[in-house]
């Protein structure tokens, strides 16, 4: 075999790989709360389901100036939001819920209303077990309420 042969069979086997460690993670009931003018700020959620133990690292999209991953959780008496700096754990082949009141990814400094009805783009950026960083594109609808049989807690006031 010549080096040039040698070379090709190479970057073929690194091409190959490549692709094997490329992992994706499965996302159902997607959706992102709608907004109304003025509003700065908006949840995303879903459901993610990880084929091996990874992190979802961070979150991103073009129509915020800042997105991050958020946990929602009781402090004594007052339910308080932070985002998570190390991520979220995704236990290998178990559902994660994002949903209002807990999990969720936070949209702020939002550069446009969202409105009902229509899609964003969300790239979910991920981390497995041996620290490789992969990314997944989403396009996620924009809903005034989360999608029937979600189990949201919903208030009529």
């Amino acid at each position: 075999m010549n080096s040039i042969s040698r070379i090709f069979c190479l970057l073929f086997a690194m091409v190959l790989a490549g692709g094997a460690q490329a992992q994706t993670v499965e996302v159902k009931n997607a959706w992102v709360r709608a907004t109304v003018q003025g509003q700065k700020a908006t949840g995303a959620f879903m459901q993610i389901t990880a084929p091996a133990a990874s992190t979802l690292v961070s979150v991103s999209t073009p129509v915020a100036g800042v997105a991050e991953v958020h946990e929602m959780k009781m402090d004594g008496e007052v339910m308080r939001m932070r985002p998570l700096a190390k991520g979220l754990e995704l236990p290998a082949g178990k559902a994660v819920q994002l949903k209002p009141g807990g999990y969720h990814l936070m949209l702020m400094d939002l550069k446009l209303p969202l409105q009902k009805d229509t899609t964003i783009p969300i790239t979910l950026t991920l981390r497995d077990s041996k620290g490789v960083q992969s990314t997944q594109d989403l396009r996620v609808p924009v809903l005034s309420a989360a999608p029937a049989g979600q189990g949201a807690h919903q208030h009529d006031h």
